[in-house]
């Protein structure tokens, strides 16, 4: 399997299964924390320190066997980052799952680096990141400088669930993100 074809797995995959946790999302008000968390800091009520102990054991055994069995997932702040960066621009339901603690800036625009530009016979440009992830203009409009390899866009949200890419600092052209 190609690198290429990896990385659009990982993406469709990764679509997937956020599509499924957006669906459980709405079919249902989710609870803040995972029981089994939630168990785990519930220990500390106890004022007992046996029973504390006892109590704080039997959490975290259940907390590492729902990880074992895949129904606890753990996501640091990194990990949300590099998830919201390869999700960024595609259609996925929103999922503040992954938003959480981050500022505005850091969740609605994303600074990458072109790994290959070409034209669609429109003279729209599509743009490969260095990433994978496939950019194409929507929008007749020239840039003033051409993209190239190397070339450092910045891809931020605009209204209505639109994307704008300033292309080496140039005038922003107006793009969707193809996978």
């Amino acid at each position: 399997m190609s690198e290429c074809s990896r990385r659009s797995w990982r993406a469709s995959t990764l679509a997937a299964a956020l599509s499924l946790l957006a669906a459980a999302a709405m079919a249902e008000k989710p609870p803040t924390r995972a029981p089994v968390v939630q168990s785990v800091l519930d220990c500390r009520k106890l004022q007992d320190t046996t029973q504390r102990l006892a109590c704080y054991d039997k959490a975290v055994d259940s907390m590492a066997q729902a990880e074992d069995k895949g129904d606890l997932v753990t996501v640091d702040r990194e990990q949300r980052r590099v998830i919201r960066r390869q999700a960024f621009g595609l259609t996925l339901p929103s999922l503040s799952l992954f938003d959480r603690g981050e500022k505005p800036e850091e969740i609605n625009r994303i600074t990458a680096t072109v790994k290959s530009a070409s034209q669609d016979p429109y003279k729209r440009w599509i743009i490969v990141l260095d990433d994978g992830a496939v950019w194409r203009q929507i929008e007749d409009g020239d840039v003033d400088r051409p993209p190239h390899h190397g070339s450092a866009v910045a891809i931020r949200r605009a209204a209505l669930g639109s994307f704008f890419m300033n292309i080496d600092g140039q005038i922003a052209i107006r793009v969707r993100r193809d996978n």
